[in-house]
């Protein structure tokens, strides 16, 4: 049954995503984690992971396993290292990190007070910025026994500042939960329909974090500040189930050179004026948005490009290598 649903959302998502390629994704196939894939993280953090959460995260097979095709994060109420919780949370940091694209997982999670499970991303510079300047972009929260869930983006302006919006959704029961990332805009999907977007182009003031690599979580909280404590209605086990997880892009979304090992970079980048490549021998650049539409046609190599005629946006420089092959790079003119 399972290999025909997923059968089922490849065809789907083929025809919603037509311009993204799937370029990373956990189908949770294996009787283990994959660990080249997720990391744990562990213990209580400081000050509850910042929000007074109550767990203990654990990597114990009774907290976070993988079975029948389903990643399982299992809340339970149990004495642990000072704690009266334990559950789980994995991330891809240092693994798996990205700039733009489609994000989707296909989640069922626990109701109960106090439950507080999410599907998320912080930058993956937060161990040199620190949070909120890293940025982070929840793609699905929820609380308690609500009827909806929560997509959000958290900033820095003068401080931390978050925007979002909610939805209904049985969240109980298994439900597409998605973000497409531009350059542009943030946009919020529940199995495919889009509720919330706001925008992060250069207009908008102090979204600079939300044009940088980010990394994926899943979690489940106990208590914190948002839900509150649990109380004698809770129910555990709470069980949060993860079918996949899975990232697109685009060619115009990609940041990165396609060959890292070139040394291809651009600078300044913000640009005003006159773009410079860092790179000795080429043959030729075109300039495309991040649409991919052309705005210059291919001219033969020059190492400094006058952009000043350019409108303020977003721009993807490729370049054609003596070797044939093309690199790219993304450069923002202010």
């Amino acid at each position: 049954m399972k290999l025909i649903l997923w059968l089922s959302t490849i065809f789907f998502s083929s025809l919603s995503y037509s311009q993204y390629a799937l370029v990373w994704s956990d189908e949770f196939d294996n009787n283990e984690l994959n660990l080249n894939k997720w990391t744990y993280d562990l213990g209580q953090g400081d000050w509850g992971w910042g929000n007074n959460e109550l767990q203990f995260y654990t990597n114990n097979s009774a907290n976070i396993n993988v079975d029948t095709g389903y990643l399982h994060i299992i809340a339970k109420s149990q004495q642990f290292a000072g704690a009266n919780y334990t559950s789980a949370r994995i991330k891809t940091k240092d693994l798996y990190e990205f700039t733009y694209g489609k994000v989707e997982a296909r989640i069922k999670i626990p109701y109960g007070q106090g439950f507080w499970p999410a599907f998320w991303m912080l930058g993956a510079n937060i161990d040199d910025v620190s949070w909120p300047y890293c940025g982070e972009i929840d793609i699905m929260e929820h609380v308690n026994n609500e009827n909806v869930i929560h997509g959000t983006h958290h900033y820095d302006n003068n401080g931390h500042n978050y925007i979002g919006n909610s939805v209904v959704c049985d969240a109980s029961e298994f439900q597409v939960y998605s973000i497409e990332w531009t350059p542009y805009s943030i946009k919020w999907y529940l199995n495919g329909s889009i509720y919330f977007q706001n925008s992060i182009d250069p207009s908008s003031v102090s979204k600079e974090e939300f044009h940088s690599p980010f990394f994926l979580l899943l979690n489940l909280a106990v208590g914190g500040l948002w839900p509150g404590n649990t109380d004698s209605s809770t129910n555990f086990p709470g069980i949060m189930m993860v079918d996949y997880v899975r990232v697109y892009q685009n060619e115009f979304t990609l940041i990165e050179s396609e060959n890292p090992n070139q040394n291809f970079k651009i600078y300044p980048n913000p640009v005003k004026d006159v773009l410079n490549i860092s790179k000795e021998n080429f043959k030729s650049y075109q300039i495309f948005t991040i649409e991919g539409k052309e705005i210059t046609p291919s001219f033969k190599q020059q190492k400094t490009i006058n952009v000043s005629n350019l409108d303020s946006g977003f721009y993807c420089l490729k370049i054609e290598n003596i070797d044939g092959s093309c690199s790219k790079a993304m450069f923002v003119k202010q």
